[in-house]
């Protein structure tokens, strides 16, 4: 059996790997394909896929957008979604990624403020100093407090510090999911949702969500995931079958950020099949 993994992100966006490393890491885990689905970015496609010409791997251009969803009146909730063999030099594809990195800049400025008045060792410019040209998202934030001492941990950082409910969180304006699928649909992508059970909605309010996205254009869902319990890949792949929309699956490796995945393998016995690729054909 052959394998693969469409869900990686690199040091372009929360990883902690380059491109280059992830094509080393891939022929190294005897992966034949991955998708490079950083977040909001695509700066480490071309750089991903020069890297495997010599190697026999297969690189998917892709994508991960962050979408905020309207539940109900009262509830919103950041969704992802997934966008596979995308063209990642088109225009309006790139003009996007720009505005949505420009406002995702003022929130990360306005966090380190806050996270700085309060007493924290951190501020804008040694931010990226450390972390250079690449899209900073709270994991950055969780992994430059950590290496200053100031936190016990990466987690303990997004339970409290860094919590959307917490004292020092700035909302940022997203895409709307319409928004994020007609992106991907425009530049010749697939789009697919990322880990549904990680929303923690109701089944109701995933039926919802699903209906409304598939009007968008949606095509597949996540169901091979490493953050599946239990029955959870089992329920997800029922909803594909319910909604009619195809299954991928993907470990969400970020490197040392998520040090408990692996590349390709993800946690406990998860696999993905070569061939789930055929339904990005």
């Amino acid at each position: 059996m052959q394998y693969i993994d469409l869900h990686v992100h690199s040091n372009c966006s929360d990883g902690t790997c380059t491109p280059e490393e992830l094509v080393d890491l891939a022929a190294d885990n005897r992966l034949v394909a991955f998708a490079l689905t950083d977040h909001d970015t695509v700066d480490g496609v071309e750089r991903a896929v020069a890297a495997a010409k010599d190697k026999k791997i297969e690189i998917i251009p892709g994508i991960e957008l962050s979408c905020e969803y309207q539940v109900s009146p009262e509830k919103k909730k950041e969704i992802h979604i997934l966008g596979y063999n995308i063209d990642y030099k088109q225009k309006d594809l790139l003009n996007a990624l720009q505005e949505v990195a420009e406002e995702r800049d003022n929130r990360n400025r306005k966090m380190c403020e806050n996270l700085s008045d309060a007493g924290y060792p951190i501020d804008y410019e040694s931010l990226t100093a450390h972390f250079g040209s690449t899209i900073l998202t709270r994991a950055h934030f969780a992994r430059f407090l950590l290496e200053k001492g100031a936190i016990p941990s990466i987690d303990s950082a997004f339970k409290k510090i860094l919590a959307e409910n917490g004292p020092y969180f700035v909302a940022r304006r997203y895409l709307t999911p319409k928004e994020g699928i007609e992106l991907i649909q425009k530049a010749g992508g697939i789009p697919v949702l990322a880990h549904p059970m990680l929303y923690k909605l109701s089944v109701t309010e995933l039926h919802n969500l699903l209906t409304e996205l598939k009007g968008y254009g949606l095509k597949g869902i996540e169901a091979m995931y490493s953050r599946n319990r239990g029955t959870d890949e089992a329920f997800v792949r029922k909803l594909a079958q319910d909604f009619d929309l195809f299954i991928t699956g993907g470990t969400d490796f970020h490197g040392a950020n998520k040090p408990d995945l692996e590349m390709g393998r993800g946690e406990g016995p998860l696999r993905i099949p070569v061939m789930l690729l055929e339904n990005l054909r």
